[in-house]
């Protein structure tokens, strides 16, 4: 089964999206934060991380480049979902390694969507 983890400190948001992925049939862990998701990133070795930039601690930019910084889950694929829709946020986004940036307000049909693209064309 496939392993997806949702990080957000909104509680609404991270429920709505764990729901969705769900429906889908995916497994999804759940983490508040930044810290708690790197924690389970390298725990449990999700195929896709769901980041919230903005989180108490460390932020979902941080995350990412721990993740790419850490040959044993430096291959996870990364969706940042953010409020941050500046050009040069997402700028920073991309340059901290994210495969997608999807910003809120969102549309969770096409968070779904893009989430199902990036994991079908990495099984490819």
């Amino acid at each position: 089964m496939t392993t997806v983890l949702v990080a957000d400190d909104d509680a609404d948001i991270r429920d709505l999206v764990v729901f969705k992925l769900e429906q889908l049939g995916l497994d999804v862990i759940a983490a508040p934060d930044g810290q708690v998701a790197l924690d389970e990133v390298r725990a449990r070795r999700p195929e896709l991380v769901v980041l919230d930039i903005a989180m108490p601690g460390l932020s979902g930019i941080d995350v990412c480049r721990e993740i790419r910084a850490d040959p044993q889950i430096a291959n996870t694929l990364v969706v940042m979902l953010t409020a941050r829709v500046q050009e040069q946020d997402v700028e920073v986004g991309f340059s901290a390694g994210a495969d997608d940036y999807v910003t809120k307000p969102f549309s969770p049909r096409e968070l779904v969507s893009r989430i199902q693209s990036l994991l079908s064309r990495s099984r490819a």
